[in-house]
C-alpha cells in the first residue's frame, strides 16, 4: 500500500507510563543462565531498565488516565472530538471494544467513531494511517488516537529472550486536518505467511487458555515459558527487518524526493539496540539521527514505541521546531511500513507517570 496524505497534521502527543520501573540486574536471577553470561546482554543489546504495568492494570486505564490529564490541560475539547481510536493487542475484554470504554467514561458524543484495531509493532503507523483517512469526512473534528499495550502480563519472566525487552506504555495522539501542512508519504506491507516468528500461541479461539496452556516448560535452550506466553523468534525478525526494511526506507525517500541526507530524524520501533545499529548499518544511516534509547530506560513498548521516543528523546525539537522525518516500524504480522513527512511544531508533547 503507498498513499500520499495531504492536509493533515499531529499537534500533541501524551505518553502514560506505569510507576513500577525493574532494573536488568535485578532480574538476573530469573533465569537459568550463568549470571556473567547473562549480563554480557545488557551491553549488547541494550537493557537496563523497564517499566511494568500492575497485573490488575489495563490499556483502558492507562488510556483513561490520559485522556483525563489531556482534557483538563485543554489540549482537546470534548466537543472537537470526532473519532477515538484504540491500536492494541491488548483487549479489557472481547467485548465492549477499549475505545467504547473511552468514550463512555468521559461522555463523549454518541456520533464520536469508536473503532479498536488489533495491531502491534506497527500500530501507530496503522493508527495514523487510518486518523488521515478518517479525517477526510471530519470537516474540523480531531482525531484521539491511543496506542498502548501491557504486554508484560503476556511474557514469561523467566524467559530470558523475550522478558528483557517488555515495557508497557500507552501514548495518545491528536490528529487534525491542516490545509498548510505538508505532503505525508505513508508505504505498508505484510505478511502472514511469517506471522509465527511472533506469536502467543494460546488465548484465541484457536487454543483456549487451560491449565495445561499455563503451564510452563523449557524450551529446550534453558528458557521456560507456557503456551500462554508471546514468544519471538529472535533470528527470524532480526532477519526479516534486515531484508525488508532497508529497501523500503530507500523506496520511501525516492518518493518524497528526500535523501538520507535531507532527513533530520529517523524515528523507528524500537526492538532493541543491537537491531537498530544493524538496521542503520544496512541502511546507511548515522547513528546520530536514530533515538535508539528506547528499550534501555523503558523497555519496547509495542506499537507505542515510535511516539514514545519522540516524546523521550525529542520533546525540546519537536514543541520549537518542525522537523524532516522518516518514521518506520516492523515486527508482529509480520508486517513493515514507513511514512515521510514533516513532524513537529507540536502544541503539546509530555510525559507522565500514572500510579497503575
Amino acid at each position: 500500500m503507498d498513499i500520499v496524505f495531504k492536509g493533515k497534521k499531529i499537534s500533541g502527543i501524551l505518553a502514560v507510563l506505569p510507576e513500577t520501573e525493574c532494573y536488568f540486574d535485578d532480574e538476573v536471577g530469573n533465569y537459568n543462565f550463568p549470571e556473567k553470561q547473562t549480563m554480557r546482554l545488557k551491553k549488547v543489546m541494550g537493557y537496563n531498565k523497564h517499566r511494568l504495568s500492575k497485573d490488575t492494570s489495563t490499556v483502558s486505564d492507562f488510556a483513561a488516565y490520559g485522556m483525563e490529564y489531556i482534557l483538563e490541560k485543554g489540549w482537546i475539547r470534548k466537543e472537537e472530538i470526532g473519532a477515538v481510536l484504540v491500536v492494541t493487542l491488548c483487549p479489557d475484554y472481547y467485548v465492549p471494544h477499549i475505545s467504547t470504554i473511552i468514550q463512555g467514561k468521559f461522555e463523549l458524543a454518541d456520533d464520536v467513531l469508536c473503532l479498536d484495531i488489533a495491531q502491534g509493532c506497527c500500530g501507530f503507523l496503522i493508527g495514523l494511517m487510518e486518523s488521515f483517512l478518517l479525517l477526510e469526512h471530519m470537516k474540523d473534528k480531531k482525531i484521539v488516537l491511543i496506542n498502548g499495550d501491557v504486554l508484560s502480563h503476556k511474557v514469561s519472566r523467566r524467559d530470558r529472550n523475550d522478558f528483557p525487552l517488555a515495557g508497557d506504555a500507552t501514548t495518545i495522539t491528536i490528529i487534525e486536518n491542516d490545509s498548510q501542512a505538508g505532503d505525508i508519504y505513508y508505504e505498508m506491507h505484510m505478511d502472514g505467511s511469517r506471522g509465527e516468528s511472533l506469536i502467543i500461541p494460546a488465548g484465541g479461539f484457536r487454543m483456549p487458555s487451560t491449565p495445561e496452556t499455563a503451564r510452563m516448560t523449557d524450551q529446550g535452550d534453558g528458557n521456560l515459558r507456557a503456551l500462554d506466553h508471546m514468544h519471538m523468534d529472535g533470528a527470524g525478525v532480526f532477519n526479516f527487518v534486515q531484508w525488508e526494511v532497508p529497501p523500503l526506507i530507500d523506496r520511501l525517500l525516492a518518493v518524497a524526493g528526500e535523501t538520507i541526507d535531507t532527513v533530520d530524524y529517523f524515528l523507528f520501533h524500537q526492538p532493541n539496540k543491537f537491531m537498530l545499529k544493524k538496521l542503520a548499518e544496512k541502511a546507511g544511516i548515522p547513528l546520530d539521527k536514530i533515538p535508539m534509547d528506547l528499550v534501555e530506560n523503558y523497555g519496547n513498548p509495542s506499537g507505542a514505541s515510535i511516539p514514545m521516543v519522540a516524546v523521550t528523546d525529542l520533546k525540546k525539537e519537536l514543541t520549537s521546531s518542525k522537523y524532516k522525518c522518516c518514521l518506520a516500524a516492523f515486527g508482529s504480522g509480520l508486517a513493515w511500513g514507513g511514512m515521510v513527512l514533516e513532524f513537529g511544531g507540536f502544541e503539546n508533547c509530555e510525559m507522565i507517570v500514572s500510579n497503575l
